[in-house]
């Protein structure tokens, strides 16, 4: 529990009347009062009597007490106002429940946040997710999103509050700190968003971070999930969609899972059977042998959807002069990028020695 909980509370109950409140914990030390010079002093003795009284309030040194219990019936802390009189006890009840609301709600929230990470982490059996919802009234039938926000390079320990700003409903939405680097954020939804409105809650991320913190990240799109138990496989699509952002779209900063396409196939191949399909590809030379500007002149072509005219006018050549390149392709590798069968394996081929490339396997 946090005492600074407490002590927000308690310094608005300042300026209500000229009375000292605060709290004590279960050994007798003030945590939290409006009253600062009595932080960190130990009234053991009035933990004691707290304890053996079966009164709602109990008096001691000219204070007014009331006992905090928790689930187990067991004294937590203490709320405290100067005065033993009748009106001092009426302030003392009253200040006992706004601290115990705060101290409900804190934990409610602090609660809810170990389970969601919990869930998405795997670190609850899925039978218990059920369980544990209930108990902390959380809806388990939602639509919700998985962001999985990664910082490159530098790293701010201030992240995880900056992005909380960005989501205030706290009971709904969350900003876990998963490492130094990982942080994610799982946002419930009303159920009309789409793949855009998910880019849009991600470049807000971007910007901010960006902007508040000079922090560069890469943000993962987990799929939109129905329920609780789903929300472990959308961090999981979320820490696959950077995984292959970083080998296929090395230039994109913002990486949905339901757009990764052919590559997140790719990646979950083993490392063997892509060298072979290499190797069977390239029949005649390996794909080495083509130089730089010839793989920009493929690039190219793919980009203008194998459009000849479109692709010469783009790289200022002459359309006789890409037809000859591409017909020097066809001499090397043995096919034939104007047709559409050969230019899908050129394709995947390209992404497969890119995979390679990322796993220094060459």
């Amino acid at each position: 529990m946090s005492n600074s909980v407490f002590q927000s509370v308690i310094l608005q109950l300042k300026d209500a009347t000229d009375r000292i409140f605060g709290v004590i914990d279960s050994e007798g030390c003030v945590v939290s009062s409006t009253d600062m010079s009595l932080l960190g002093e130990r009234w053991p003795d009035a933990v004691v009597k707290l304890t053996g009284s079966s009164e709602l309030n109990t008096t001691f040194g000219q204070k007014t007490f009331r006992a905090i219990i928790n689930s187990a019936n067991i004294l937590e802390y203490a709320v405290f106002c100067s005065g033993d009189d009748e009106q001092a006890k009426a302030y003392c009840n009253m200040a006992y429940i706004s601290l115990n609301g705060a101290k409900s709600f804190y934990e409610e929230k602090h609660d809810r946040g170990t389970f969601v990470k919990n869930i998405i982490m795997d670190n609850i059996l899925p039978g218990d997710i059920y369980i544990r919802a209930k108990e902390l009234h959380f809806a388990t039938d939602a639509p919700r999103a998985v962001f999985l926000v990664r910082q490159m390079g530098r790293s701010d320990v201030t992240t995880v509050d900056m992005l909380s700003g960005l989501f205030p409903d706290k009971l709904q939405d969350f900003v876990l700190s998963i490492n130094e680097s990982d942080t994610a954020i799982v946002k419930q939804l009303n159920g009309s968003e789409t793949a855009e409105d998910l880019e849009r809650i991600a470049r807000s991320v971007k910007d901010t971070l960006k902007n508040e913190l000079f922090i560069k990240p890469i943000i993962g799109i987990g799929t939109i999930v129905c329920h609780l138990r789903e929300l472990a496989d959308a961090y999981k699509e979320a820490q696959t969609a950077i995984d292959v952002g970083k080998v296929f779209d090395t230039e994109k900063s913002i990486i949905n899972y339901e757009n990764l396409g052919i590559g997140r196939l790719i990646y979950q191949l083993p490392t063997t059977l892509c060298e072979i399909f290499l190797s069977e590809v390239f029949k005649k030379s390996s794909i080495d042998a083509l130089d730089q500007e010839t793989l920009f002149t493929i690039n190219k072509f793919f980009e203008n959807n194998l459009n000849v005219s479109e692709t010469s006018r783009k790289l200022f050549v002459h359309r006789n002069t890409l037809v000859y390149r591409l017909e020097k392709i066809k001499k090397i590798t043995g096919l034939d990028l104007r047709q559409f069968d050969h230019a899908i394996v050129f394709k995947v081929a390209l992404m497969v020695r890119k995979y390679l490339s990322s796993r220094e396997i060459r």
